[in-house]
């Protein structure tokens, strides 16, 4: 695997601190994750947990070069996963406690996460490996 370029090892940083630091806040502010889980999914605790375990080993592995892109399509799957707390506090901010939030920042989270998966693809794929696996123009 060849290096990456310094701006892609900045994102790279950046993400594996917002997955980590995203995770962490499952631990130590769970009432507030706890209330945006929807009410039709069953263990709202056990989610939160397992959602924040996830984002945590999800950034730690982005930082080992050998699954960075594993963990990079796992923490996809953990954004689609949790869309529908997304979903459910911009439909509900009065049951899950953001009347506080205006609808745009409800609403503009929705979007949002395809830039999270874009940033986190982009910062595991290696960017000459993928050069060098294209065949030259004749």
């Amino acid at each position: 695997m060849t290096a990456l370029s310094w701006p892609k090892r900045i994102a790279l940083l950046l993400a594996a601190i917002f997955y980590i630091g995203a995770g962490i806040l499952h631990f130590t502010k769970t009432e507030f994750y706890l209330r945006i889980v929807p009410p039709y999914i069953p263990w709202h605790l056990t989610m939160v947990w397992i959602s924040g375990i996830c984002e945590i080993v999800g950034g730690l592995a982005l930082l080992i070069p050998s699954v960075r892109r594993a963990a990079a399509w796992g923490i996809v799957c953990l954004l689609v996963a949790v869309f529908p707390a997304n979903i459910y506090m911009a439909t509900d901010p009065v049951a899950v406690g953001a009347t506080s939030l205006s609808p745009l920042v409800l609403w503009g989270r929705l979007p949002l996460q395809f830039v999270f998966v874009w940033w986190v693809l982009w910062v595991s794929r290696d960017s000459q490996a993928t050069h060098a696996t294209q065949s030259p123009a004749s």
